[in-house]
């Protein structure tokens, strides 16, 4: 399949996915994952329709942008270390992965000094795992608070990522619980209704479940590079 043809595959499956539980396709996003992909694949899949992309890495992010710049809007959906937030803010129209408060503080400062309100999701560890990043889904609701206090954020709604499985109904019971926990969430801080799970193994169930975000790369992209040469001559992991 062409790449135009894998992207049309999955919108595809995003509308049929919205259709079984009633919901219409337009109240999905679709972001497709180039982690690990040059940006010459992002200007492919520009030209392809595609109108939002996700990245893993800051420095990823930031090489792509300064080639792609704004034909596309950039989310952010990777950990992000607080030192490395200089690269994201005013770059990414959202940032997925938002679970401590001091990234928050910090966020919100690189804002203020590009004169912005930066949009950010709180990513969730829905699963308590121990080697996921994300706040405990009992904290979510007062962090969610915090970060939206502050004068350069705004908190849109939640991330997760259930646990890995090639069970797609593996994933339902997480992301039942993310759709109560973001149906808090919106009665308490306006505005924040988006959900962004579900990748290219179960973004069918999460679209079932209430997702408004899926995050695809592989059923778009094909399975990632083994690994990736940064411009700086650096090699990365492609996993």
């Amino acid at each position: 399949m062409t790449l135009e043809q894998r992207i049309a595959d999955v919108l595809e499956r995003i509308e049929a996915s919205a259709s079984r539980v009633q919901r219409r396709p337009s109240e999905v996003t679709l972001v497709a994952v180039t982690k690990t992909f040059g940006a010459h694949v992002v200007l492919e899949a520009a030209e392809a329709g595609v109108t939002d992309v996700g990245e893993n890495r800051a420095q990823e992010l930031r090489e792509k942008a300064l080639v792609v710049g704004d034909r596309v809007r950039w989310h952010f959906i990777g950990p992000l270390q607080t030192n490395k937030a200089k690269h994201v803010v005013g770059t990414a129209t959202l940032i997925h992965s938002v679970d401590r408060p001091a990234l928050a503080t910090e966020i919100d400062r690189r804002a203020r000094a590009h004169d912005l309100v930066q949009e950010v999701l709180i990513e969730v560890n829905v699963a308590r795992e121990a080697a996921k990043q994300g706040c405990d889904p009992a904290t979510a609701i007062a962090l969610a608070r915090e970060v939206d206090g502050l004068a350069n954020v705004r908190v849109r709604g939640l991330m997760a990522m259930a646990p890995f499985s090639d069970q797609p109904e593996h994933s339902r019971p997480y992301f039942r619980e993310m759709r109560a926990l973001r149906e808090l969430l919106a009665s308490e801080v306006p505005g924040a209704t988006e959900l962004s799970m579900g990748m290219t193994r179960d973004f069918e169930v999460a679209i079932e479940e209430g997702a408004t975000i899926v995050r695809v790369g592989e059923a778009i992209f094909g399975p990632r590079p083994r690994t990736v040469r940064t411009p700086d001559g650096e090699t990365l992991p492609g996993v």
